[in-house]
């Protein structure tokens, strides 16, 4: 009997641990809408009950600043001429059942803020900013490699 317990406690907990191990936590590739080329890696990390997502790596082509700044944001904002690469894009994401909204993204490019909503799809995490009804989605795929 006790056996049957801990195999049915096992079938009921499995998908719930997996939902935890495939959750949108961890290393993002991002992919350049133009080219499909790589262009940085996001990693994404729990503060509190919110979600936050920091450029740990960025491609740049030759004659680009190795190491630049976000001189396009805002000058109130304190991301404005911080570097790029360890600038945190991704804001105050909350956990909403299949999705996560209610936060920001920061497009580091041009120093826009969108409103954001993140969701996983087939193992990819898609990304949507947005301003009313325009918006623009992103697909990621997750980073396994090193840095």
């Amino acid at each position: 009997m006790k056996s049957n317990c801990l195999l049915l406690s096992l079938f009921f907990l499995c998908p719930f641990f997996l939902l935890a191990q495939n959750g949108i936590e961890g290393r993002w590739k991002t992919v350049d809408d133009n080219t499909g080329k790589e262009r940085s890696v996001v990693e994404i990390f729990k503060k509190g009950d919110q979600y936050f997502g920091k450029i740990i790596w960025l491609q740049r082509k030759p004659g680009e600043d190795p190491n630049p700044v976000c001189d396009d944001c805002d000058p109130e904002d304190d991301r404005y001429k911080q570097p790029v690469i360890g600038l945190e894009i991704i804001r105050n994401m909350r956990s909403n059942d299949s999705e996560y909204s209610g936060g920001t993204v920061l497009d580091p490019e041009n120093g826009s803020v969108y409103n954001c909503k993140i969701w996983l799809e087939d193992g990819k995490l898609m990304l949507r900013g947005y301003v009313v009804l325009f918006y623009r989605t992103q697909t990621w795929h997750r980073f396994e490699g090193k840095i």
